[in-house]
């Protein structure tokens, strides 16, 4: 499987908050079904100093990176305007 390592950052704008939270309900049914199917690992909700959320970090594998990027594309933070900056990386989760 392939591994990789999501940080995604919400917009700044005065909505950005509010376009997450409209956004969250479809984005966590989607991640439930990733879930179900093996490809989340591990992942939650960036925070600021004050505890709001301002992005998203997640572990994530597919069995190829065909199937990765269509997840990302379609993922609803993605289609609902709520990620506004990603780094996406490989990644190996230790074997311990």
């Amino acid at each position: 499987m392939l591994q990789y390592v999501i940080y995604a950052f919400d917009g700044t704008d005065s909505e950005a908050l509010n376009r997450r939270l409209v956004a969250r309900p479809y984005h966590l049914e989607c991640v439930k079904k990733l879930k179900e199917n093996g490809n989340f690992l591990m992942g939650g909700a960036m925070l600021d100093e004050s505890q709001q959320m301002i992005g998203s970090t997640m572990i994530v594998q597919f069995e190829t990176e065909t199937a990765f990027q269509d997840w990302f594309n379609n993922d609803p933070y993605n289609t609902m305007g709520v990620w506004h900056k990603t780094a996406i990386h490989p990644f190996r989760v230790a074997n311990v």
